[in-house]
């Protein structure tokens, strides 16, 4: 039975992480404007972020959040205003612009930074509010032992790093970051409208 929820909660998991979101539209910011450094402390913390949304599950919080509106609304528009606050910090960019030895010239951003980022990005990302609820109270079996959910939760926060890490990787090389800071502002302003875009479609959504 175990084997049967892992098999239905990695490939979930797998599908969720492929698909463009917040997470995703974060790594893609950090990994061409900063580097591959702060893309992956951003990747730790975007894993991290996971553990919020599984603590609250095994504890059964996530059911009584499922069942109040009310409460899902706030964690709802406080990650719309987060997502929307971001994206006008993007807008406001004036884009990136790399030396002769392709290093970015932006100002540097911290580790903490970075990590904190990433973590809130998660944290506050309804799209993983309802997709770990879904497989906690679904999926996951109430009567499953909670060290086999507690490793489910661990499988999904290590998938997460290693998926977003490897992209942070891909996204900081030399000829990628050269080819997207050709388009410098208007860049930045994609990645900006794309999030506050994001945002709008969480707070409006049902």
């Amino acid at each position: 039975m175990y084997l049967h929820q892992f098999i239905i909660l990695a490939g979930a998991m797998f599908l969720a992480l492929l698909s463009p979101g917040p997470d995703f539209a974060m790594i893609v910011k950090q990994s061409i404007t900063y580097g591959k450094r702060s893309s992956i402390f951003t990747s730790i913390g975007i894993g991290l972020g996971i553990s919020v949304h599984i603590i609250y599950s095994i504890l059964g919080i996530g059911l009584i959040i499922s069942k109040s509106i009310i409460l899902f609304n706030i964690i709802k528009y406080i990650g719309a205003v987060y997502l929307i606050y971001l994206g006008i910090q993007s807008l406001k960019s004036k884009g990136i612009k790399l030396d002769d030895k392709n290093k970015s010239t932006n100002k540097e951003i911290s580790d903490l930074k970075s990590f904190t980022s990433g973590f809130l990005c998660n944290a506050l990302n309804p799209k993983a509010t309802l997709f770990f609820l879904s497989m906690f109270t679904v999926v996951i079996d109430i009567h499953t032992p909670l060290y086999i959910q507690g490793f489910y939760g661990l499988f999904c926060i290590f998938a997460t790093i290693v998926w977003f890490t490897f992209l942070s990787l891909v996204l900081s090389q030399n000829k990628v970051r050269g080819f997207f800071s050709k388009f410098g502002v208007w860049f930045d302003r994609t990645v900006g409208a794309i999030l506050i875009a994001l945002g709008l479609k969480v707070a409006f959504s049902k």
